[in-house]
């Protein structure tokens, strides 16, 4: 026999399934994303979407997915790097808030409903209705279910479109098409699955249909919410809860800031790498404080974000 506990819990599942099934098919309402963001507590845009600060995505250039991935363990997020793509411009960092889009394989009746809806507001092609909602600074974070042949629904147009509207490239678990002209387009810093020739839906193929607008989606094995922080560099993306995005950055700056020291103390032979590569001492970490202030406008963090350092250091 099941304990109340199981049934309720079973009941509390039954209930999310639900409410979230409501949001397929259309863009995810302000109270579903307020609902399912609770951890944030900063600025949001019009439609509840996170807002993490511009300040801290340009902080977000220097960290790396070592240093990104160690705080979302550490917080219980285990799942949330994705490798093993194609690129475009792989030699630039990705960074932005996630605009999610849900693809799912072509089934006639569910996709001419949900395209009927769509064109009594006024829309054409589902492919490009998450584009239309970009803005600067995001991201499109696309689950096209990994489909290759006759699965892509970006090409050099609908790209021109999302670099128009957000300034930035895409993360897409699918194939795109024409990808000279993809290349073609400065900054978009692009990662993607496979490249094809073909289309979503040619010759009378229904091959996808889009039932979800920044619903929480999933690419390869990361669950991706709309507003997380894109990491994208060095071939792999990391996909950052909102809420922990300040502290990867402040993480990834101490980080930083205390191997430029250990590696300078190590080579002026004050102190050995065992030393450097174990816990500090005090004397150590009083010898870092003291660094940190003697080189405070020479360092390539900030001197509010060393002071800042130093007034909440836990050392």
């Amino acid at each position: 026999m099941r304990s109340y506990s199981q049934f309720k819990g079973f009941a509390v599942f039954i209930t999310l399934v639900l409410f979230l099934s409501q949001s397929q098919a259309q863009q995810i309402s302000k109270e579903q994303m307020l609902f399912l963001t609770p951890e944030w507590d900063g600025e949001r845009f019009q439609d509840g979407r996170p807002k993490v600060p511009d300040s801290i995505l340009d902080r977000m250039k220097e960290v790396t997915h070592e240093e990104a991935w160690a705080v979302m363990k550490n917080e219980g997020y285990k799942y949330q790097y994705a490798e093993g793509w194609e690129t475009i411009n792989p030699d630039s960092i990705l960074i932005g808030r996630a605009l999610t889009a849900t693809f799912m394989p072509g089934r006639p009746d569910i996709h001419n409903a949900i395209d009927k809806r769509g064109k009594a507001e006024g829309k054409k092609g589902q492919n490009a209705w998450p584009v239309d909602l970009l803005v600067q600074g995001d991201v499109y974070v696309a689950n096209q279910f990994g489909l290759h042949i006759g699965g892509p629904t970006i090409g050099d147009n609908v790209g021109n479109a999302i670099f128009a509207n957000s300034g930035n490239g895409i993360v897409y678990d699918g194939a795109v098409r024409d990808i000279n002209g993809l290349k073609e387009i400065g900054g978009f810093t692009s990662y993607f699955s496979s490249y094809h020739p073909s289309h979503h839906n040619q010759s009378g193929d229904l091959n996808t249909m889009l039932v979800g607008i920044n619903t929480p989606t999933k690419i390869r094995q990361v669950t991706v919410m709309a507003g997380d922080v894109v990491l994208g560099r060095d071939g792999a993306v990391s996909f950052i809860p909102p809420h922990l995005a300040e502290k990867v950055v402040v993480t990834s700056e101490i980080v930083r800031l205390r191997d430029m020291f250990g590696h300078q103390r190590i080579r002026d032979g004050v102190y050995t790498a065992g030393q450097i590569d174990t816990r500090w001492d005090d004397d150590i970490e009083k010898d870092f404080s003291q660094w940190l202030n003697e080189h405070i406008d020479e360092l390539p963090v900030s001197r509010d974000q060393i002071q800042e350092i130093l007034n909440n250091r836990t050392w």
